[in-house]
């Protein structure tokens, strides 16, 4: 093909932004910045396209929409790097965001519902904000100043174990409880008050290998007849709360013997404790569970009564 044949095979910018749809000035901009460069220049200086660049157009044009900014364009355009990289690339970028944007709006949610304070809202946001390992430590590290010097392997070292296991993220959506339980958590974990509570059953725990204990009661038992007392409003010290201790423990049972199984009882019963493990189970999708402290509770007083 001769030289004036090829130049008339050659496509005006305007032309070229009629075939793609696109402004001139997106394409001149684009041209500028070298990633559809014009094949030639007219004898008047203008700039002129082969037809392939409609093609190159549109593939500029999608990975912009995608996100991508020029100088990867550009890279793709020169084979530099493949498309398939750059979209799996992009792809963690994107959902990254997404688990982001999702968190945020589930901040949002919660201080639309509960009227949360400005304090209270830059908490939840700094705790959301932060990496898997940033949410990890916060837990790691209550677990190590509160376990410190109990023997993994002995009794007692299984709780800390069990009380690692926050789930490494968040789930990309969370729910209103799981928010809620993770601004509650940190919280609990970062009160002196029960990290000392929990040393302390840490510590009690690992002496239960080496010293006797007192024969406790049957959960069940505690859970039907005591947890029914504290639903009823049966008094501990009644005689109706009487009656039903006895169907827990043994009416024979010596006053002193009773005051020691409440105290082992008491060692291992708090509210705020039991309360970690719920929180743990809400952020871990597990089922939740009924409370047993207020029962144990009802029966520590009814043992001392």
């Amino acid at each position: 093909m001769d030289p004036v044949s090829d130049r008339a095979a050659l496509l005006t910018i305007g032309e070229l932004a009629r075939r793609t749809g696109l402004p001139v000035r997106t394409i001149r901009f684009w041209s500028d910045n070298g990633v559809v460069e014009p094949t030639a220049r007219s004898t008047g200086g203008y700039r002129l396209y082969d037809t392939g660049a409609v093609a190159r157009l549109d593939l500029v044009r999608t990975l912009r929409e995608l996100g991508l900014d020029l100088d990867t364009v550009r890279r793709v355009l020169a084979r530099q790097v493949t498309v398939h990289d750059v979209a799996a690339a992009h792809l963690r970028a994107v959902e990254a965001e997404l688990r982001t944007l999702h968190v945020r709006r589930a901040v949002l949610r919660r201080v639309a519902r509960h009227g949360t304070t400005t304090e209270e809202m830059r908490l939840m946001h700094e705790l959301t904000r932060m990496s898997a390992d940033e949410r990890q430590r916060i837990i790691d590290d209550f677990v190590q100043a509160t376990f410190d010097g109990v023997p993994a392997d002995g009794p007692g070292g299984h709780i800390a174990q069990a009380m690692r296991t926050l789930p490494a993220e968040l789930p990309a959506d969370p729910t209103p409880e799981q928010l809620d339980a993770w601004v509650e958590l940190a919280e609990l974990v970062g009160d002196e008050q029960f990290r000392a509570r929990v040393r302390e059953m840490a510590v009690a725990g690992a002496r239960t290998g080496t010293e006797p204990q007192p024969q406790g009661p049957d959960p069940a038992l505690v859970a039907e007849h005591a947890g029914r007392a504290v639903r009823d409003g049966v008094a501990p010290e009644s005689a109706a709360g009487r009656e039903l201790l006895h169907r827990i423990v043994d009416p024979a049972l010596p006053p002193a013997d009773r005051a020691r199984l409440a105290d082992h009882l008491a060692t291992f019963t708090d509210v705020r404790v039991e309360r970690y493990w719920q929180l743990l189970g809400v952020l871990n999708d597990r089922p939740p569970f009924p409370p047993q402290a207020p029962a144990f509770t009802w029966l520590i007083t009814a043992l001392r009564a």
